[in-house]
């Protein structure tokens, strides 16, 4: 491999951060200036989780340094002399991604991803121990949570002395030549309590997993140290860079939306609908539905991700989606009501495991894909509504990004039923916020002050005040509906 030689400081050179992003088919590492100029990006795949029928879903976690090292050295060699002013860089990944790792970091077994829900039978143990904390904390461990998948590598490893990190951790002490402390973000489905700043240890006792085994906890956007000289020879980064403390691809998201302040909220429509808000005060949700991950610069970021979203159109061919979205804008509202969830089961902006998706009325082609796009609109305004009953405050439009965020329609719709305007964000990557985290402190003061100078203008899509009335007569049937069925329970 041909990488760059290891640097020195960053004296004399523009300085720079990077943002890596662990996602589950790919890593991406994206270099940005103090303004937010893009100066090298890099990609490369990952091997594809290994999944079954009994919920497993792994990935060799020995594939994370090699790419993650391989993008770092393309893009210090697209930069030449002037990688020398990276000054820090953060690391981002799936929520719940957890792997076994000796000594040196090298994985021995296979990681648990953040969809494995092999773990049945330890989040029960899991909610039953912890259950006076859970509740106090708004956390409900499930199958697919990062406190189960560490019992399920306990259980498989046995007596072994492997330690049990999350996938920024198993890179970070790659990148700085020891060991590095979790941030409370992928922490903190993994039994971390962020109120009280420790690990649930009533819940790992009853898992059987050793505290031992388990990082330390800091803020995001806090130093773990700086590249080592054995890294920086393999990636072209400075010994002076440092690596800090990121958080999850969905709050990396949030960031690079930015949304950072008290009363802003951001809706990552991908695959699944993710949205999440800015709150002063910890958020209590009785159901735990809401949760909330600390904000790197105080406060809190309070919401949740849906099982539906953007894989309401997944049997769509996507050469047809702008021809859809067309005939659909011309025709208008739709005269059925969808609920165009693909699996079984939903967990925000409700909680039922008995819901399953539904249609009222017998569309067309062009009517159900219109229905499909409400349908996704109306969780959302059912998000809102819930955050705002539990007292989060949002007083500016909806930033929105993602997949489905392209679609001028879909933000349109949405607009209309949520009765304010869409603010759609472009080039808002997991990425950038991990390189926001890394200039948290570094390059900019604050997260707020790094969102502000980085993060790019958005484009506002105003609601078409014509369709307000018809689409919020969909949504009180669509609430009725799910109220009907006993999977929502609210006035």
């Amino acid at each position: 491999m041909n990488t760059p030689g290891a640097r020195g400081g960053s004296g004399g050179f523009e300085p720079l951060v990077a943002g890596v992003d662990v996602a589950t088919a790919e890593v991406r590492v994206l270099v940005l200036d103090a303004r937010g100029g893009r100066r090298a990006a890099a990609a490369q795949g990952l091997p594809a989780p290994r999944r079954d029928e009994t919920g497993a879903s792994e990935q060799d976690a020995r594939s994370w340094w090699p790419a993650v090292r391989d993008c770092l050295a393309r893009c210090t060699a697209e930069l030449g002399p002037a990688a020398g002013g990276i000054r820090a860089l953060a690391i981002s990944a799936t929520s719940g991604t957890v792997a076994a790792v000796d000594e040196d970091a090298e994985p021995v077994a296979p990681a648990l991803m953040y969809d494995d829900r092999s773990g049945t039978r330890q989040a029960e143990l899991a909610r039953e121990a912890g259950a006076a904390r859970w509740a106090d904390i708004g956390i409900t461990p499930s199958a697919a949570s990062g406190l189960a998948h560490l019992g399920v590598l306990a259980e498989r490893l046995g007596d072994s002395r492997a330690r049990l990190l999350h996938t920024p951790e198993v890179l970070g002490e790659r990148l700085v030549g020891h060991p590095v402390a979790a941030d409370t973000s992928h922490a903190l489905k993994s039994g971390y309590d962020p109120v009280r700043g420790r690990w649930a240890h009533e819940a790992l006792e009853a898992l059987g997993v050793a505290r031992e085994r388990l990082p330390e906890v800091v803020e995001p956007a806090r130093g773990l140290g700086r590249v080592s000289p054995e890294a920086a020879r393999e990636t072209g980064l400075p010994t002076s860079c440092e690596v800090r403390s990121g958080m999850t691809d969905g709050c990396a998201g949030q960031l690079a939306a930015g949304a950072v302040r008290a009363g802003q909220v951001v809706t990552v429509l991908g695959t699944t609908l993710v949205l999440k808000a800015v709150s002063r005060e910890l958020v209590h949700d009785p159901a735990g539905v809401v949760y909330s991950h600390r904000h790197p610069g105080g406060g809190w970021l309070p919401g949740g991700a849906s099982n539906t979203g953007g894989e309401a159109l997944a049997d769509v061919d996507p050469s047809r989606l702008g021809e859809l979205d067309g005939a659909a804008s011309a025709r208008g509202p739709a005269g059925a009501v969808c609920y165009p969830l693909r699996r079984g089961g939903e967990r925000f902006p409700f909680r039922s495991d008995r819901a399953r998706g539904f249609l009222l009325g017998d569309p067309d082609e062009v009517e159900l894909h219109r229905a499909r796009l409400e349908g996704v609109a109306f969780c959302e305004k059912l998000a809102l509504d819930r955050l705002a009953r539990l007292g989060v405050e949002v007083t500016e439009p909806v930033r929105t990004v993602g997949g489905g965020a392209r679609s001028e329609l879909w933000c349109r719709v949405r607009a209309a039923v949520l009765e304010r305007p869409v603010l759609r964000v472009r080039g808002a990557e997991t990425s950038l916020g991990a390189a926001l985290l890394a200039a948290s402190g570094t390059v900019h003061a604050d997260p707020a002050g790094a969102a502000e100078e980085m993060v790019p203008r958005g484009e506002l899509v105003e609601p078409a005040e014509r369709e307000v009335a018809a689409l919020a007569e969909n949504y009180r049937k669509f609430h009725s509906e799910l109220v009907d069925r006993g999977w929502l329970h609210e006035e």
